[in-house]
């Protein structure tokens, strides 16, 4: 396989920008799977293109397309072609956005921003969220990297961002689905079972699946998933071997 047809990806943080994490990869017969992200997901398609099922819709992002993808949004991803697609993906925190934001003209309103479109087609923006990942990639001065990561946020912000949706209704079911949530993350290294799992929620097992999904997106196993990859990153990030990373959170 040539080099251009090779599947690539790297992902590291940059401390000069409080950690924000970052991707660039090129991706060819590789799928994601339903997941989400507990910060948002920006990025530039480069070549190709992406299709994701986000928010009950099918999407795709061609190349030179921003995606924006809010945090807890539910979504997958896979190549439009039979040549793949290749990205670069900023993974910000949402208070580094509600910060920028502040800073972009609503002083006193530190709000996080919404993104209703995922899929935006912006020249001028792509420009600024790729220059500033190639930066970040580089041995740029700090001062640099800082400011660029203003200027593109904030011109991505002040042009694509809206009002977040109303929140809906309470309903009888999100008591239940909370709770088992919260023994989700609580019990993350466990071999959770649905039976007690149901206990804890106080439903049967059917209808906590049923009402689970529809609350969060995600079946019970993969919410459990995600709780064990965000663990796996947090002590990462703190210098801790892959191996015992393994054992701590459940996937050894």
């Amino acid at each position: 396989m040539s080099q251009l047809r090779r599947e690539q990806a790297r992902f590291w943080r940059d401390s000069d920008t409080g950690g924000l994490e970052l991707l660039r990869a090129r991706y060819i017969t590789h799928a994601f799977t339903r997941h989400t992200h507990d910060t948002f997901a920006i990025g530039v398609v480069e070549a190709g293109g992406e299709r994701f099922a986000y928010r009950g819709a099918e999407h795709v992002a061609p190349a030179g397309s921003i995606i924006l993808i809010n945090p807890g949004e539910p979504h997958t991803g896979q190549a439009t072609t039979a040549d793949g697609w290749a990205y670069r993906m900023l993974y910000p925190a949402p208070e580094l956005l509600a910060a920028v934001a502040e800073l972009a003209g609503q002083p006193g309103q530190r709000r996080i921003p919404f993104f209703a479109a995922p899929v935006v087609h912006d020249p001028a923006v792509a420009h600024l969220l790729r220059v500033l990942h190639l930066a970040l990639e580089q041995p740029t001065p700090a001062l640099e990297r800082q400011t660029r990561l203003l200027a593109a946020l904030g011109a991505l912000i002040a042009r694509h961002a809206d009002d977040p949706p109303a929140p809906r209704p309470a309903a009888g079911a999100d008591h239940a689905v909370n709770l088992a949530r919260d023994y989700l993350e609580t019990h993350y290294t466990e071999n959770v079972l649905l039976h007690d799992l149901a206990q804890v929620a106080g439903l049967s097992p059917y209808h906590l699946v049923r009402v689970f999904r529809r609350a969060t997106g995600l079946p019970p196993h993969a919410y459990l998933l995600q709780a064990r990859v965000a663990r796996a990153k947090t002590l990462l990030a703190r210098g801790w071997p892959p191996v015992q990373v393994a054992h701590a959170t459940g996937f050894a």
